[in-house]
């Protein structure tokens, strides 16, 4: 088995949520006892989160890319990085290290693909759904086409992300408004909705909408397991 590394913390609500969907996932595939072999790195989040929105990526980039050397230094043979926005920086950490990145939007995309999909909503922080890091890698790189939410709407998604859900809090009130952000996505033409922050799935599950949902906090954890689990090299 691999290792893998884990650069989390960013909230570590759902770095929790990585580490249980992970070891479940060795259970799956291998049975008995089995666990996930990894090593976790979690930033101080008040930290990142008082960068950000001072707009300061540079040295974001610059914490995630130590943190990630950190995990090479410490044996990880391949590196996660558990939250959608920091993949802001995936580039910068990628030249910063050798080990192989496992990028949110690739194993997504491949989730997508399978469902016969290609036109998509996207929530997540209002980083992730108003910049294009994602939203271009989808379209460039696996032609999947992203709508987000309008301007009041993704105030409502980012708040509930930093002001609930990154503190371990889950409304009812919340749930609502988020189904009806992704009924409206559906209205315009959205074929499936991305929970494109790693948070989100603690609120919105598959039970919850007929709306195919792609969690990508699942997505990831599982595709390094089966990263870690087999021969086959990252990329997609």
């Amino acid at each position: 088995m691999k290792t893998i590394g884990l650069i989390g913390g960013i909230s570590w609500e759902s770095t929790a949520l990585y580490y249980q969907l992970m070891n479940r996932k060795v259970k799956e595939l291998m049975g008995g006892h089995h666990s996930c072999q990894c090593l976790l790195f979690s930033v101080e989040f008040n930290e990142v989160l008082q960068l950000q929105h001072q707009d300061n990526w540079d040295q974001i980039g610059e914490q995630m890319v130590e943190a990630a050397k950190r995990l090479e230094r410490g044996g990880a043979d391949l590196l996660v990085v558990c939250s959608n926005t920091m993949h802001k920086v995936a580039g910068q950490i990628e030249k910063g290290i050798s080990l192989p990145l496992v990028h949110i939007a690739d194993v997504t995309a491949a989730e997508i693909k399978k469902q016969g999909l290609s036109r998509v909503g996207l929530l997540g922080t209002k980083f992730t759904m108003e910049q294009d890091f994602l939203k271009d890698r989808l379209r460039q790189m696996h032609g999947i086409e992203t709508l987000v939410p309008g301007k009041t709407e993704r105030e409502t998604v980012h708040r509930i992300i930093y002001e609930e859900l990154a503190n371990g809090t889950i409304r009812e009130g919340s749930r609502h408004a988020y189904l009806e952000i992704i009924g409206q996505l559906a209205a315009q033409g959205a074929e499936g909705i991305i929970l494109g922050c790693t948070e989100i799935g603690l609120l919105i599950s598959q039970e919850h909408t007929l709306t195919i949902l792609f969690d990508t906090a699942r997505i990831h954890a599982e595709k390094a397991v089966e990263l870690a689990l087999t021969d086959e090299t990252v990329g997609y």
